[in-house]
């Protein structure tokens, strides 16, 4: 029962020292962490549900309604209903939205000097723990479904 025995100490303490790591990049750009990695999800695919965007990036709506809404006063975004259901919202990208992309592209690079690990382990690393979070959302499926 010692914290740095605990799993899940070491996995949200390195969290919190990557999210540090990106703060003055993203301060330049007017993001907070979880507006980021919400562009990025956005840059890859354009034109989504929130439902859809929140499972990409495992947030629920309490949590992503209110950073769209920022999003969407900075002008980067639109949400509207959809059409086809009105019970759902759409997420499109404004050009400004789209053009802050092209500003962004150097912070991955960026930080990769910061973290003072090789590409490749960083790879690994990183598959690693896509793992564990991809087996730990399956078994948490296969639990409320039982």
């Amino acid at each position: 029962m010692k914290l740095e025995n605990q799993f899940c100490f070491a996995v949200y303490a390195c969290a919190r020292e990557i999210t540090k790591l990106y703060h003055p990049l993203l301060k330049e750009l007017n993001l907070t962490y979880t507006q980021y990695i919400t562009m990025l999800a956005l840059w890859e695919k354009d034109d989504v549900s929130v439902k859809e965007l929140g499972e990409r990036l495992y947030l629920d709506s309490g949590t992503l309604t209110p950073l769209l809404k920022k999003l969407e006063a900075s002008g980067h975004l639109t949400r509207t209903r959809d059409q086809s259901d009105e019970r759902s919202v759409r997420i499109v990208l404004t050009e400004q939205g789209r053009s802050l992309k092209e500003r962004a592209c150097t912070i991955p690079e960026q930080l990769y000097r910061q973290y003072g690990m090789g590409i490749e382990e960083l790879t690994g690393l990183r598959n690693t723990m896509t793992d564990v979070l991809k087996k730990i959302h399956d078994h948490g499926q296969s639990q409320e479904s039982n």
